[in-house]
């Protein structure tokens, strides 16, 4: 029998993202995923969010975008 249900599923699937349960709480998650669709949904929703991430993190800002942020900056310094 399962040691999982929807609240623990969705309380605990932020940590299943990455990796961080213990063996145990990560079967009972995959297991009761297996027969709820809700949840594999949001774990799907989950997933793409991550990769979304960390692709956006590899990407540098264009150089025009970072001379405008990097003058606000400097001007915001000045003014304090």
């Amino acid at each position: 029998m399962s040691g999982c249900d929807c609240s623990k599923a969705k309380a605990e699937l932020e940590e299943f993202l990455h990796d961080e349960l213990c063996r145990e709480d990560a079967a009972d998650i995959r297991e009761h995923m297996e027969s709820c669709e809700d949840c594999t949904s949001e774990h799907r929703v989950g997933v793409v969010l991550m990769e979304t991430v960390k692709r956006a993190c590899k990407e540098t800002a264009p150089d025009q975008l970072r001379t405008e942020i990097l003058a606000r900056i400097r001007v915001e310094q000045a003014s304090h």
